[in-house]
């Protein structure tokens, strides 16, 4: 069943990798993620290094493949291992630009994968003062998924120093990072 599954896979690995089509790269990459879901499915997406594969398309121009790919990658962040590969591996950087796409559903899962990826040791990285200033802006927000999603960050991933600090130096900027469409 395993190898069976693994074939699988690596078929859909290899059609992201060889396929021109952008349509039939974002349905891949959609399937790969959704795959991500599945803990079952971890120990056969590290070995096929489908982590590195959503990290490299967040770099992408397509929001589709952005989106799949920031699923993807919130999904395996609670795997342990793979946790440890995008800490590693310089994750939280690319996943933290993410907070700026215009797209809703990638925001969303980017705020999810900084609240799986925060350790103590990664703590001064995913609750950075600009990423705190970003929640606050999203804790404005009237979209109530985003809003709420950003209050918990807030409150549970930031101390209450470093809110205070993104607040007070909110008052003094009018550039942010522009809200998703909804």
């Amino acid at each position: 069943m395993e190898s069976g599954r693994l074939q699988y896979l690596q078929a859909l690995v290899t059609e992201f990798q060889a396929t021109e089509s952008a349509g039939a790269r974002e349905q891949v990459l959609a399937n790969l993620a959704n795959f991500a879901y599945d803990p079952g499915n971890h120990p056969l997406l590290r070995r096929l290094r489908v982590t590195d594969l959503f990290l490299d398309a967040l770099g992408e121009p397509s929001d589709a493949l952005v989106e799949f790919a920031m699923g993807g990658l919130c999904n395996l962040c609670l795997d342990k291992i793979s946790k440890e590969y995008i800490l590693e591996a310089n994750g939280v950087e690319p996943i933290i630009n993410c907070l700026s796409s215009p797209n809703e559903e990638t925001v969303m899962s980017a705020v999810t994968a900084l609240m799986y990826l925060t350790t103590p040791q990664s703590r001064q990285q995913t609750t950075a003062l600009p990423v705190v200033e970003c929640m606050l802006r999203f804790s404005l927000s009237a979209n109530r998924r985003l809003s709420n999603l950003a209050t918990i960050f807030l409150e549970d991933y930031c101390t209450p120093l470093q809110v205070e600090e993104a607040r007070s130096l909110s008052k003094h900027t009018a550039v942010g990072i522009p809200l998703p469409r909804d």
